[in-house]
């Protein structure tokens, strides 16, 4: 007897497992299917991003992180050590421990919320019917009233160097590293680039980072950007830009690395290759050709603003659709399809979606860059707050980086905030919510925020944007 659900789920990542958990919350029967299975042929809920992404690599982050400072800061505290040493064995098994947690909560929480999870690929045909390939070879096929397919996305490969899981890595393999290598190589300075190649620099490695394009994090605010590159640099991370990878060739247990860059065709060797130049949505065999839904020529799934696919009743949420590849977008994505199915006039302001790229320090940022805003012909005003002025960070040995507040200069509503350095991401959060709601720039300069805190950077931004900033020397007058 074929089952019949109201909601099935393609995908159990950020933005699948947490539609299938609100489905049920709203009383839909619901299924979710996932094939990932882990080191140990179990399956493993939660993508992408809880098993070889956001969740793994913040654990090596945190780890190399509390190494580096109790190697070279301690003392600034009056901590004296003995020799500091690395097991990166352990670190990485406190790191697996981690990610079996936290896919292991997805599994209690499905259970729970009365979420029904099947094991096997899912593939969407024609009439919303679902049908699940297993490992044992078998199939099945399910009808549901509505789908949602989240099947996330992969690392991007490059003909200039193929991935061998050895020598040459992707961001997954980058995460299981059993030593330092002496010399790493990583091609693309975006954010999963700058995450792993801080980890293993932090550890001893010697990194280089090739990058394309010319301009260093492009779409960050430039005041931020150029701090971040300057801040990184100082960190050990030799990033060198304009230099596109032409070719690679491995040998034994290192590879030499072909690009160009102003200066000519260039050669290098590491003993360890990331490569790490984006992300590409899983399609695979995911749509039959009857099923009428339409995806472009890189794999993406065509959805309207509320993710709505062309067949009524099919969606598509997260790294599938357009937008940016970030598992909270992913998240919230799946809540809003999951609210209109229920007959919700749910939405998402995609202008409000906070990037965090977790080094140290942080850099993160929500709305839009001055640079953007002033090709747009939007006048505005800028208050900025070094973290150098704040008590907090003083006392915390953190005082790198700045808190940036923008706001249109007639209205004075705030339209981005920027920050490079300790807690960004907390504190962009706090920015986020301030603009969802329309919050001017004298609106945040007015409310209370406790003190000693991180935050009052951002107070003192805001207030700084109208000249009235008070632990720092204005630049315009009231």
């Amino acid at each position: 007897m074929t089952q019949k659900f109201d909601v099935v789920v393609i995908g159990a990542g950020p933005g699948g497992y947490v539609a299938a958990i609100k489905a049920a919350q709203l009383g839909l029967k619901t299924a979710c299917i996932e094939e990932y299975t882990d080191a140990e042929g179990k399956l493993a809920l939660g993508g992408t991003c809880l098993n070889v992404g956001c969740i793994p690599s913040k654990a090596l982050l945190d780890s190399s992180w509390k190494y580096k400072e109790a190697k070279e800061s301690f003392n600034v505290h009056g901590i004296s050590t003995g020799e500091v040493k690395m097991d990166v064995a352990a670190m990485i098994g406190r790191k697996a421990g981690i990610v079996k947690n936290l896919t292991g909560g997805v599994a209690t929480l499905f259970k729970a919320n009365g979420v029904t999870s099947i094991q096997g690929h899912g593939k969407l045909l024609a009439g919303k019917k679902v049908e699940v390939s297993k490992a044992d070879g078998s199939t099945e096929v399910i009808e549901a009233e509505n789908v949602i397919l989240a099947s996330g996305s992969r690392p991007i490969d490059i003909p200039s160097a193929p991935v061998d899981r050895n020598v040459i890595v992707d961001s997954t393999g980058a995460l299981e590293f059993q030593s330092v290598p002496k010399r790493l190589g990583v091609i693309g300075a975006g954010v999963i680039g700058l995450e792993l190649g801080s980890v293993w620099a932090r550890l001893g490695a010697e990194v280089t980072v090739l990058e394309a394009l010319d301009t260093f994090l492009m779409a960050a605010d430039s005041a931020v950007s150029k701090e971040a590159q300057k801040v990184l640099t100082k960190q050990g991370l030799d990033i060198k830009l304009g230099a596109r990878v032409t070719g690679s060739s491995v040998n034994g247990d290192e590879v030499e690395v072909s690009y160009t860059n102003a200066e000519g065709e260039q050669k290098i060797t590491f003993d360890r290759l990331i490569v790490a130049v984006g992300r590409r949505p899983v399609t695979t065999d995911l749509l039959s050709a009857d099923c009428g839904v339409t995806s472009d020529e890189r794999g993406y799934i065509y959805v309207d603003d509320h993710c709505a696919t062309s067949v009524p009743g099919v969606y598509a949420i997260g790294d599938v659709v357009r937008g940016l590849m970030l598992a909270h977008k992913a998240s919230e994505e799946g809540i809003m399809v999951v609210e209109r199915i229920k007959g919700h006039k749910a939405q998402m302001n995609y202008d409000l979606i906070p990037s965090v790229i977790y080094t140290h320090p942080e850099i993160a940022w929500v709305g839009k860059t001055e640079q953007a805003l002033k090709a747009e012909g939007v006048e505005v005003n800028v208050g900025t707050f070094p973290f150098a002025a704040s008590g907090r960070a003083m006392a915390a040995n953190d005082t790198g980086g700045f808190v940036k507040v923008i706001a249109d200069a007639k209205s004075d509503r705030v339209l981005g905030v920027h920050v490079i350095g300790p807690s960004a991401a907390e504190l962009v959060q706090q920015g986020a919510i301030a603009m969802e709601f329309g919050t001017s720039a004298e609106d945040l300069g007015m409310m209370v925020f406790s003190h000693p805190t991180l935050s009052e950077a951002l107070h003192e931004a805001a207030l700084a944007v109208n000249g009235g900033a008070i632990h720092v020397a204005n630049r315009k007058k009231r």
